[in-house]
């Protein structure tokens, strides 16, 4: 008789530094009522973000632009693949309209990458930023942006409206690419950091360890991100969003983190916020000043 009995790899369980807190204070209930209220996108909430409660009572939130499903299938991402919807060209003023109601102090746009538009989304990037300022003159704004698959005319009119902060998140090291990132590029991402840098931009990105990384692939990431004048530089642990994503390979202990920390310090970057719950987003406001 043939065994044909698959073994699945062991899921880690979480470690209790991962234990999160249930949000509270009266801003955070205040802005949860508005966004129930009016429908209004925010990857704080759709995201179900472990840091939300505080980012909100410090009046900072993230809004997703160009729809929810992407056009690129990365093995750690929640995001639906597929083809996505027909734009929305009144997208930038709905945007702008939630800030105004959260009465929003710094904000956060993300996107989809939308590798099916001959613009790559850049246009409606540069309308929202646009209209967010007309809105709302007092937010500082950071633009997590995709590669654009590295085209400069694009990342241009993001340059152009000249947000506070512009990110693009590496997500993993050179060697994790491939399989953490499918149709990304390591030295893509680097380039597209290193023109903004070029450009006069604020310049962050994100990291998230766990996927098998070894701490001298880490550190060696960190030297190539100090290499195209990285501003700021946010490291957290990967959490799998569904069983057909990549598994977590290892939790890093809070001792690890902060030891990355110390060493981004070191190195010269202008903030490194590193722990088991940070996102790209988390403590965003101070980046931008």
């Amino acid at each position: 008789m043939v065994n044909d009995t698959v073994v699945l790899p062991r899921r880690e369980k979480k470690p209790n530094w991962l234990r999160v807190k249930l949000p509270v204070g009266k801003k955070y209930t205040e802005l949860r009522g508005l966004v129930d209220k009016y429908k209004l996108n925010t990857i704080c909430t759709s995201g179900s973000c472990p840091n939300m409660g505080e980012c909100w009572g410090e009046g900072t939130a993230t809004f997703m632009i160009l729809g929810n499903i992407c056009t690129r299938s990365c093995g750690f991402c929640g995001v639906k693949t597929g083809r996505p919807e027909t734009v929305e060209w009144d997208e930038p003023e709905k945007v702008a309209r939630s800030i105004k109601l959260m009465n929003i102090k710094h904000a956060v746009i993300t996107s989809v990458d939308r590798d099916d538009l001959k613009d790559g989304g850049s246009i409606i990037w540069a309308e929202t930023v646009e209209a967010i300022r007309r809105a709302n003159p007092n937010t500082t704004l950071e633009t997590l942006i995709p590669d654009f698959q590295g085209k400069t005319s694009q990342i241009d009119r993001i340059i152009k409206v000249h947000p506070e902060v512009v990110s693009h998140n590496m997500e993993t090291v050179r060697r994790l690419t491939r399989e953490v990132r499918i149709q990304a590029k390591y030295d893509r991402s680097l380039g597209v950091l290193k023109y903004l840098k070029e450009k006069g931009m604020r310049t962050k990105t994100g990291l998230m360890l766990g996927l098998g990384e070894k701490e001298e692939e880490v550190i060696q990431t960190m030297k190539d991100l100090q290499g195209v004048g990285l501003d700021v530089l946010t490291i957290g642990q990967y959490l799998q969003p569904t069983k057909k994503h990549l598994p977590v390979k290892e939790f890093i202990t809070p001792s690890q983190f902060k030891k990355y920390e110390t060493l981004g310090l070191e190195m010269g970057f202008m903030y490194v916020e590193s722990g088991a719950l940070v996102r790209s987003s988390y403590k965003a406001h101070k980046h931008a000043k």
